[in-house]
């Protein structure tokens, strides 16, 4: 009988291994992707790719028995060498090969020049080659990226005593309503992929207080711009005994300047890489909704045409004018309609033509959407009944009301849009791994 005991302790070194020890000078095992081969003549430079970056290899004929000729690149390789300083090398180290044992190779040359800085290719082919165009130094850099994002809301939101929940995405009924969809058949049931979890995540406030969630939304909209996914991961918190939606404005300041600091500190490769200057964030302005369109309409000379929602064209321009006057790169916009928002959605008790609740735009893209929540059983029914909207519908979750709940409020951030502005990408597929839109459901 054998039993595991845990990890197995690996044979190989990485390269934060060899940077944090004492390896100079010593043979070591590494393995890794064969990015690039630079041959010279009687030496070549044999780069590898690993998780961590590359690694830059020195092969010398007659030092190494494997032939040069039998090495692809992207073969899969473990090798054994001398390491030795080099300042010209990534990391300021190099491997002088004395072995190389070839793990698989590719069965086809590849059909794009990953191991390039830039690819020089449409974003169409990047799309439609992802599971190779991944691999290019600058593209994993923008998802290294990414993930820091949401560590920095994950760590951010323990450390404000949150609790991390988990919600269905097949649901009854979906939380913002209208026919955005994606319908199912469920078991001979009428299903919907869920639009949102804000159902579920006011009814933990009950539960825990605060709560946060990162997890895919689904929108069946018919958009085919470059700000839209039909599919995208959503950032949701939801926290209660709040004093007013404030309370969640100043909660995503926190959590953006906690975000900026721990990319600064753990992700500077990647911001370096792919020429990343993040902004400083001491405080983020606010502006009334209506207040922030006669703004942009006066400096700008764009005439209002829609009273009660912002165009992306005043988005761009609200962004604009608050660079300009304030050097902010952020401006939460408050007291969005009541007509515009959604059911649940306090009403401003001054003016219930208004609701407390706000977007935040980044470089003129809106990037969240929050506010506070009606947690009153009989206003929400109030609310509802003066949108021809049957309580049966979602008996569920007036549930929570019935039975009480604090008051609350919550925010959704789009993760592919905090981070397409945060790169100066152009189309938000850029920063979604594999992004699901109108035309696109593969790869």
């Amino acid at each position: 009988m054998e039993f595991l005991t845990g990890v197995k302790e690996k044979e190989t070194v990485g390269i934060r291994q060899i940077l944090a020890g004492a390896y100079t000078g010593k043979t070591v095992k590494v393995h890794g992707a064969v990015h690039n081969i630079r041959d010279m003549g009687e030496v070549a430079f044999v780069i590898l790719r690993k998780a961590e970056g590359l690694v830059q290899c020195v092969y010398e004929e007659g030092k190494c028995p494997f032939p040069l000729k039998d090495l692809k690149e992207e073969s899969a390789v473990e090798v054994i060498g001398l390491v030795t300083r080099e300042g010209r090398a990534p990391h300021g180290f190099e491997l002088r090969l004395a072995d190389i044992r070839v793990l698989s190779e590719p069965a086809q040359p590849m059909p794009i020049a990953i191991n390039k800085w830039k690819m020089n290719t449409s974003l169409e082919t990047k799309l439609a080659l992802r599971p190779v165009s991944l691999r290019n130094l600058r593209e994993r850099a923008k998802f290294k990226l990414q993930e820091g994002i949401v560590r920095a809301f994950r760590e951010f939101l323990f450390a404000q005593d949150f609790t991390e929940v988990r919600t269905p995405k097949i649901v009854s009924r979906g939380a913002e309503g209208g026919a955005n969809v994606f319908r199912l058949n469920y078991f001979n049931k009428k299903a919907e992929l869920g639009q949102s979890p804000q159902f579920y995540k006011q009814t933990m406030v009950g539960v825990y207080d605060r709560v946060f969630e990162v997890a895919p939304v689904f929108r069946a909209e018919k958009h085919n711009t470059t700000r839209h996914l039909n599919e995208y991961v959503s950032l949701d918190l939801e926290m209660g005994y709040i004093h007013s939606f404030e309370d969640v404005m100043a909660m995503e300041t926190g959590f953006l300047q906690y975000m900026m600091e721990l990319l600064k500190r753990d992700y500077q490769k990647e911001l370096e890489m792919l020429e990343v200057t993040l902004p400083e964030l001491t405080q983020i302005p606010q502006v009334r909704f209506d207040k922030a369109k006669e703004l942009a309409a006066e400096k700008y000379g764009r005439k209002i045409r829609n009273p009660f929602d912002l165009e992306p064209e005043e988005e761009a321009l609200i962004g604009r004018y608050f660079k300009e006057e304030y050097d902010s790169d952020f401006v939460f916009v408050t007291h969005y309609p009541s007509k515009k928002r959604p059911f649940y959605a306090m009403d401003d008790p001054e003016d219930a033509r208004f609701t407390l609740s706000f977007d935040l735009l980044y470089k003129g893209l809106e990037i969240t959407t929050g506010g506070q929540r009606i947690h009153d059983y009989q206003m929400i029914l109030d609310k509802m009944a003066k949108r021809g909207m049957d309580p049966e519908d979602i008996r569920d979750y007036l549930m929570i009301f019935r039975y009480g709940m604090p008051p609350h409020g919550g925010l959704g951030i789009g993760l592919e849009r905090l981070t397409m502005r945060l790169l100066d990408e152009q189309n938000v597929r850029e920063t979604a791994l594999f992004p699901r839109d109108v035309t696109r459901l593969e790869p």
